[in-house]
């Protein structure tokens, strides 16, 4: 089917460069430093939906540098942090390693590092269009206790924003191939699949960061389809995304601009 074929062709695309795996292992720094984290909301929407608390155990799939994943903490749960590039996890443990509760596995979502009914919720945010949804719904179900749930979670970018416009113009011009099938593949189509037949609640917040010129810079050569900073084509995108950054940022000294996200979280068990 289409849909599958999606996502089947957008893990396919990273396959000579050692698959995703390999392809964020090298972003690792650019990734920590600007990717945004999630706003308190989110965290107690999840506390109160999933009755969390110091006996509940959370998985946090995707976690990469553990931007969700410290969150998570803060409600006071265990929280694993499942993450299959050695060097994302690196950044997490760097990050979290001393946080009472935390502990990180190598891991996907289509095999996870947990025994069967073992933790209260998974998580995973901007990780789902990855995912090979049969084998991960199966997944999170054996790991799953019997009221646990599934939460779903993206950091969308407001792109009627005219920062956001600009930058669009430049992932258009240097993503190629891999950035068009990454936007075939996560308009969150498959999600109502993997719930299955009990729809999932869905809330929005609004969500923001602020970064200066170098923070921009590393966040676009974060997204996976971009070419590496030090290739020709990487000084030419740079060279495009200080012309953005100029014209996008406030005057006056130091300067800065805001990023502006709608953070959306789909929340159910699937059946």
């Amino acid at each position: 089917m289409a849909e599958e074929d999606s996502g089947a062709r957008l893990r396919s695309l990273y396959d000579r460069q050692g698959g995703v795996t390999e392809v964020f292992g090298t972003k690792v720094a650019n990734y920590a430093v600007s990717r945004p984290d999630y706003p308190p909301a989110l965290f107690e929407w999840l506390r109160t939906q999933c009755a969390i608390g110091a006996a509940s155990t959370i998985v946090d799939v995707g976690a990469g540098t553990g931007l969700l994943t410290q969150g998570l903490l803060d409600l006071g749960a265990a929280v694993v942090a499942v993450e299959p590039a050695a060097a994302m996890r690196a950044a997490a443990d760097a990050l979290l390693g001393r946080r009472t509760g935390y502990r990180s596995a190598a891991g996907r979502a289509e095999a996870l590092p947990l025994g069967p009914a073992s933790c209260d919720l998974v998580t995973a945010a901007q990780a789902f269009h990855w995912f090979d949804i049969d084998a991960a719904r199966s997944e999170c179900l054996r790991v799953l206790r019997p009221l646990g749930q599934v939460a779903l979670i993206w950091n969308d970018r407001v792109l009627a924003d005219p920062l956001h416009v600009a930058l669009d113009e430049v992932f258009a011009a240097f993503g190629g191939a891999r950035r068009g099938a990454l936007l075939a593949h996560e308009d969150r189509s498959l999600a109502p699949r993997f719930y299955g037949r009990a729809p999932p609640q869905i809330r929005e917040w609004p969500h923001a960061h602020r970064l200066d010129e170098a923070g921009l810079l590393a966040l676009v050569f974060s997204r996976s389809y971009m070419p590496d900073a030090d290739s020709p084509a990487g000084r030419e995108a740079a060279a495009a995304v200080r012309a953005v950054y100029a014209q996008h940022a406030d005057r006056g000294p130091g300067g800065a601009l805001t990023v502006r996200y709608t953070t959306v979280a789909f929340l159910g068990r699937p059946t």
